[in-house]
């Protein structure tokens, strides 16, 4: 794909279009409060995944790994869940995958052996891809443009929300020593998620399943057309991943480490959560106004610093300033590979690019966990966070370096060179 140097047309709706583009029932109702539910489903679960594992048996390491097997879990549907939104439509695809979400928790909560747990935690990861790309998609394709990255960002700002209010959920219900309450919440969680999906009935003209299926032959056209994108911005996309996927798992792990209660984890997993949910409009709108560099380098700046940091902690207090910043440059850069994502993919095919640009964040995403588990397995976790958090500086750069050469939008030198204003 060649660099931008004028205007072209973007994905979505046109800037005219206002808020009529968002009705109460199809949006709000039908995307950002099911993304709300999901996201505190997962916000329950993701804190004591990896304490499951150890009580059912597994070490540090293999804990570690059980937990990134969600990510592995998103990597393995990514691609076929934009041929899936492709073919039966978006909402249908979210409750697809809400209902796959249910099966998860369940088999979580009545799991008796470790390899029944990480079967769970994969189904997991599968749903969570369907559901991620599913509201992405329609999102990207009803949003005016001028308003793009205020919408993906609460969007985002929806799946942060959940992920603060999942985990105080999951504190309360397993002061106990049974992390089982704590999976069930989850599951009511999923449940209500598919309730809400299903009562939220489809606009007028909103099509429930596209007029042509879409065979894998497009797809490869897509990727051989954009090739030069992903191999560039789309590395960029995989490095942000990768750290927000450090983010997840290291908070749980160094916990562990540390020799902290699962309810003190849950509790600082959350107080990061509340951080991240400090800045989701700010960022959106100042997306929207200056551009998305002005967000994404020091969102990733801010983490980095966090990560390196956060291997120096030796008490609760200490380890929740860590937690704290982590969630901030978090927050400030939510949305960010949702609305650079939007704005480079092509009308034509827009579910299966989606598809294979989510496949570039979420193998970050299994990656940043991998790599902390390898320094746990070496015998050195801080060394793995060490290295993670050099992820920082060297995404910073990639988005610094490419996302101006895709998106018209990176700042606003780019958008007066295409005739934007």
């Amino acid at each position: 794909m060649a660099p931008v140097k004028k205007a072209r047309p973007s994905a979505g709706a046109a800037p005219g279009q206002g808020d009529a583009a968002f009705p109460m029932r199809s949006v709000v109702i039908g995307v950002m409060l099911p993304a709300l539910l999901f996201s505190i489903a997962v916000g329950v679960a993701l804190p004591i995944i990896p304490t499951s594992a150890t009580r059912l048996g597994a070490d540090l390491a293999t804990a570690g790994f059980v937990a990134a097997l969600l990510p592995l879990g998103k990597i393995l549907a990514d691609v076929p869940s934009g041929a899936l939104a492709s073919r039966i439509g978006d909402r249908n695809a979210m409750v697809l995958a809400a209902g796959l979400g249910l099966f998860a928790f369940v088999g979580a909560a009545t799991a008796q052996a470790l390899w029944a747990l990480q079967v769970s935690v994969l189904m997991l990861g599968v749903a969570t891809a369907v559901f991620h790309l599913a509201r992405h998609a329609y999102l990207t394709e009803v949003a005016p443009v001028d308003k793009r990255a205020r919408v993906l960002s609460t969007l985002g700002g929806m799946h942060r929300l959940g992920y603060l209010i999942g985990p105080f959920l999951g504190a309360l219900v397993i002061v106990s020593s049974s992390l089982g309450p704590a999976y069930w919440l989850a599951s009511g969680c999923a449940l209500a998620t598919l309730v809400v999906l299903v009562a939220a009935r489809p606009p007028a003209g909103e099509r429930s399943r596209p007029a042509k299926a879409s065979p894998p032959a497009p797809l490869l056209r897509i990727v051989g057309h954009h090739r030069r994108l992903l191999m560039t911005l789309g590395v960029a996309t995989l490095l942000v991943g990768a750290m927000r996927g450090a983010r997840q798992t290291v908070l749980p792990l160094w916990g562990e480490y540390l020799g902290l209660d699962p309810e003190v984890i849950s509790l600082i997993f959350g107080l990061s959560g509340a951080f991240d949910v400090l800045l989701f409009y700010p960022a959106g709108k100042v997306m929207d106004s200056f551009g998305r560099l002005w967000i994404a380098v020091p969102s990733m700046l801010i983490m980095g610093v966090a990560l390196a940091f956060l291997p120096l902690t030796d008490s609760v207090l200490t380890m929740s300033v860590a937690a704290g910043l982590l969630g901030l440059g978090n927050g400030l850069g939510s949305g960010i590979i949702m609305t650079v994502g939007a704005d480079v993919a092509p009308p034509d095919g827009r579910s299966s690019f989606l598809g294979v640009w989510r496949l570039f964040q979420d193998t970050g995403d299994a990656a940043g966990p991998l790599i902390i588990v390898a320094g746990a397995a070496l015998g050195s976790l801080a060394g793995g966070i060490w290295v993670a958090a050099s992820i920082g500086l060297l995404s910073s750069a990639a988005l610094s370096r490419w996302v101006p050469r895709f998106s018209v939008h990176a700042n606003r030198t780019t958008r007066r060179r295409a005739g934007l204003g």
